[in-house]
């Protein structure tokens, strides 16, 4: 079974650990990721707007290495698409576009009101949630899954997380039923 190419809407970039563990699924192969350059900078403006801890150098750097790492993710030439598309607010309609010109399965966004069915599905696109989203990646890809997720909490140095804790941050980022399904993963 192919993996799902899926477009990723700014909301689910926003959040740092959320954002983290679905590049480690990408890069993993679990699924192909896919973003565009206005989906980046919603998440940029937006963490920008929210904590003025943060500089927008560093999170370009953030963008530039997720650009460099999942080749072929970043989406071009989407533009011509959007006047003809029709979504609840007019300005998720890029998210559509360029969703369409990558040749995504799945729209993986917390905004599901944004992308009724009716609307993309004549596309051959879904609508998920990220929480959904992962817990089918884990019964397509458990091994994988495992995998990504033993790569990305080793990878946190800065305190080092142990499993709980790990879980317990995931939890955190709105995905509980994907928690329930990696602690179960990660007993069998």
């Amino acid at each position: 079974m192919n993996p799902p190419i899926a477009f990723l809407d700014a909301n689910v970039l926003y959040p740092a650990g959320l954002r983290s563990f679905l590049m480690y699924l990408a890069l993993i192969g679990v699924f192909q990721v896919k973003w565009s350059r206005e989906v980046h900078e919603d998440w940029i403006s937006n963490l920008l707007i929210n904590r003025p801890n943060l500089t927008r150098s560093k999170l370009d750097r953030t963008r530039r290495l997720m650009d460099k790492n999942a080749r072929g993710a970043l989406v071009k030439g989407y533009e011509s698409l959007i006047p003809g598309l029709s979504l609840p607010d007019v300005n998720d309609r890029h998210v559509l576009a360029a969703a369409i010109r990558s040749g995504a399965n799945v729209i993986v966004t917390k905004n599901l009101k944004d992308f009724p069915l009716h609307a993309v599905q004549r596309f051959n696109i879904e609508p998920l949630h990220p929480d959904v989203f992962i817990v089918r990646l884990i019964d397509q890809s458990p091994e994988k899954v495992r995998e990504a997720m033993e790569a990305h909490r080793i990878s946190l140095k800065n305190p080092p997380f142990t499993i709980s804790e790990f879980l317990s941050m995931l939890e955190s980022q709105g995905i509980p039923r994907s928690v329930v399904a990696l602690h179960v993963l990660l007993t069998q």
